[in-house]
């Protein structure tokens, strides 16, 4: 049977972070989907379709390299029940701190109390992109600060598409 392990965030946009997550999480899966959360009351600066294809394009190439087969869904329920849509028995999340930690323990109590077939694996962030978080890349993004150290370059490009300078 194959292990199918579930990655969820907004990957708005997709960090060097979320890379480093999906490098790990390919050692473990034969089959890694990366979920983009959608939620009716946020508003992303990328939208579902462009954070699909900038997962793709950036982690499609991790997952040839590891073996592993690669999808990319979009959901707007609990994360459990995405995981249990796509088959999934692991869900995937990604340390960089202690604050990560405690939130992501009281998460995980609470999606195993709800399902407990599905079981949530963590993988510490590699120090070198421990301080990279998605807000902070769009907040210096939009003040056209240098953000090259924390995103791909298709991405880094997509964020200078968004924020261009005047």
């Amino acid at each position: 049977m194959a292990r199918i392990a579930l990655y969820a965030g907004s990957f708005d946009p997709v960090t060097n972070g979320h890379l480093d997550v999906v490098r790990g999480a390919c050692r473990l899966a034969d089959k890694l989907v990366l979920a983009v959360g959608v939620h009716p009351g946020k508003k992303p600066l990328f939208d579902a379709n462009e954070r699909l294809s900038m997962l793709k394009e950036v982690c499609g190439p991790i997952a040839s390299a590891e073996k592993t087969q690669l999808e990319t869904v979009t959901f707007d329920n609990l994360v459990v029940d995405a995981a249990k849509k796509a088959g999934a028995t692991l869900l995937i999340r990604g340390l960089r701190d202690g604050t990560d930690l405690d939130y992501e323990m009281q998460m995980a109590g609470m999606n195993g109390a709800m399902e407990p077939s599905i079981q949530t694996v963590f993988l510490p962030a590699s120090p070198l992109v421990r301080p990279i978080t998605a807000t902070l890349v769009r907040q210096i993004a939009a003040m056209h600060g240098d953000v090259s150290s924390f995103v791909p370059k298709s991405v880094l490009a997509k964020l200078a598409a968004k924020f261009p300078k005047k």
